[in-house]
């Protein structure tokens, strides 16, 4: 086996890696664990500067490689099938990004809801009967 199907083949295990960490990052992103979800950010990290790596070293395996090794017909293939990895770690990135943005959303809709209710609390009414927010009383004066 030559050393750029080597290569590209370490490249779809790290590629495969960072799929399962996309999908239990989606899972932690809806159980809401904080702390595995930083952990969890951590390996991806790490994966992701792995693969900068491995494609830098293909990089270079495939420029030391003769013409008609490069245009085999395994390794067209093999690059086809990295770039179908490649954009499925995309897809389940996109996924994630609008798991994180619909929980903001959320979150929001919570707090406005909160603080809606806090003022509906503290509301009260002046001498004219018309509905005013603020303290119910005047509070005590020396």
């Amino acid at each position: 086996m030559s050393e750029l199907i080597k290569a590209i083949k370490i490249q779809f295990d790290h590629l495969e890696n960072l799929i399962q960490a996309l999908d239990a990052e989606l899972h932690l992103i809806s159980t809401r664990d904080a702390e595995a979800l930083i952990n969890l950010l951590k390996n991806k990290e790490e994966l992701l500067t792995n693969i900068q790596q491995q494609d830098d070293a293909i990089s270079q395996v495939f420029n030391a490689t003769s013409e008609q090794e490069r245009t085999s017909d395994e390794v067209t293939a093999l690059f086809e099938q990295a770039k179908k990895l490649v954009s499925e770690c995309e897809y389940r990135t996109k996924i994630n990004q609008t798991a994180v943005e619909q929980g903001q959303l959320r979150l929001e809709h919570l707090r406005t809801l909160l603080l809606e209710s806090r003022a509906k609390e503290s509301m009260t009414y002046d001498k004219s009967g018309k509905a005013r927010g603020g303290k119910s009383g005047r509070g005590i004066s020396a």
